[in-house]
């Protein structure tokens, strides 16, 4: 069975520069290959602020808004996150969206794509990694950075010189442990059934 994994775009920020950073990361994945791809943008999910009265750990959701995301993030086996950097850390949008659900992360892999001005969204990524590991999500090491700088000299998004090199080592990453988590959960849904 094909491996699965979804672009995450993390701002909903009007104007933002993602749109354009992920259109381009999804046809380089897809490009590369070794998964199907497909890009889900929160901005298009109306979550709106958390509203779920229980915990999510326990699956008992109350809104049919939470019950459609926790099938969609449920469905991949992996994710790349395309996330700039807002105050050093990355968007409110992001961590929202990740705190609606729990189960549906956990032992599944993920990369970080990362975007912004001085450090190219590094510390937005630093801090992401924190709540991907409580998510129990493993991330992977190669971390491709943009400089919103140099990327949008022109007022489009231009890769630079690099970067394709750079993410396609991440989905090689991503794809060998989304494979390899995949084995894990398997594993654990027989167990459960067993029980």
């Amino acid at each position: 069975m094909t491996l699965r994994i979804a672009l995450i775009l993390g701002s909903t920020r009007p104007g933002r520069r993602g749109d354009q950073i992920a259109a381009w990361a999804l046809e380089t994945a897809r490009a590369h290959g070794g998964a199907d791809y497909e890009l889900v943008d929160l901005a298009d999910h109306g979550l709106g602020n958390l509203d779920e009265p229980g915990n999510p750990n326990l699956q008992q959701y109350s809104h049919d808004h939470t019950r459609a995301w926790a099938a969609l993030i449920d469905s991949f086996d992996g994710y790349v996150f395309v996330v700039p950097e807002y105050n050093h850390s990355y968007p409110g949008a992001l961590k929202n969206a990740l705190d609606y659900v729990y189960r549906e992360w956990n032992d599944k892999a993920a990369g970080i794509i990362s975007y912004g001005g001085w450090v190219s969204g590094a510390r937005a990524a630093e801090a992401l990694r924190l709540v991907l590991a409580e998510l129990q999500l493993a991330t992977v090491r190669t971390q491709p950075t943009i400089s919103t700088h140099a990327s949008f000299g022109t007022g489009a998004f231009v890769a630079q010189e690099g970067l394709v090199t750079a993410v396609g080592g991440m989905l090689d990453q991503v794809i060998a442990w989304s494979g390899a988590l995949r084995g894990i959960r398997e594993a654990k849904a027989r167990t459960a059934t067993a029980a």
